[in-house]
């Protein structure tokens, strides 16, 4: 199987890499907000993360706490519904939305996607639920009767071990022959998952600020240490990935500056 595979930046956010890691030099860089289109093929359309929401945002002082720690950035029309627009793809074709996790640059983009069916771990829903400041949870952010009619719901049960890559991952497949399987990535949120597409690229949202600095996970500073829901399991993570990465898996992580749109030439 051999489908399509696009990026799309909605919005920002820039960050000094000195403030995240032990050792580093001054580097202000910005992080893009990915999100991700796979077709197979078969007219199906599955969408990973939804990126920043335009301003704004009806989420009361939790976002003045937010955008101190991490400013966002989207210009006008860059949103993912529109961006989807501008490249002939009708919102409303969109199938399933995947979600990597509830953070604001990875949820904004939902109300763009009434008809979707939502595809969440029960650990995102427990946050939902139980949300603290630390969590980075915007409610106000998330549709309303949040996560909508008949969502999929993956919890632990529904992961199994497979080796890929000589690697052991745990995968739920919730449409088999897709090409798609969604793959348990601990460390970052509660219930953060990422998407194997195809066996040969791996959507890795959140497991580190950018695929570049997969092996800088050792040297977090303390504070965004704390700020990650189990930092062991992050670090972890983080290693998992870089040995995928060297037997010829592509990682993309949510916020890396991605050149080639197209993820599956």
């Amino acid at each position: 199987m051999s489908g399509r595979l696009r990026h799309y930046a909605c919005g920002s956010t820039a960050h000094d890499t000195r403030t995240l890691f032990r050792g580093g030099t001054r580097d202000v860089r910005e992080f893009p907000s990915g999100v991700f289109l796979y077709e197979p093929g078969d007219g199906r359309r599955f969408l990973f993360d939804t990126g920043y929401a335009p301003d704004p945002w009806p989420t009361g002082w939790r976002t003045s706490v937010y955008r101190r720690v991490l400013p966002p950035s989207l210009a006008p029309g860059d949103d993912i519904g529109a961006q989807l627009a501008r490249d002939g793809v009708d919102p409303d074709s969109i199938g399933h939305v995947i979600l990597s996790h509830l953070h604001p640059d990875h949820v904004g983009g939902l109300k763009s996607f009434p008809r979707a069916r939502l595809v969440i771990t029960s650990g995102q829903l427990e946050t939902d639920e139980k949300a603290r400041v630390r969590d980075a949870v915007l409610p106000g952010l998330l549709p309303a009767g949040f996560p909508g009619e008949d969502p999929i719901v993956l919890t632990p049960a529904d992961f199994a071990p497979v080796t890929v890559a000589g690697r052991r991952l745990r995968v739920a497949e919730p449409w088999a022959g897709a090409g798609i399987r969604l793959v348990d990535l601990p460390g970052h949120a509660r219930g953060h998952l990422g998407a194997l597409v195809e066996d040969r690229v791996l959507l890795a949202g959140d497991a580190a600020w950018g695929t570049d600095l997969l092996d800088a996970a050792p040297r977090m500073r303390a504070l965004p240490r704390r700020l990650q829901h189990h930092p062991a399991a992050y670090a972890a993570t983080a290693r998992t990935l870089s040995a995928l990465s060297a037997q010829g898996i592509r990682i993309v992580c949510s916020h890396d500056r991605v050149v080639d749109r197209e993820l599956l030439p």
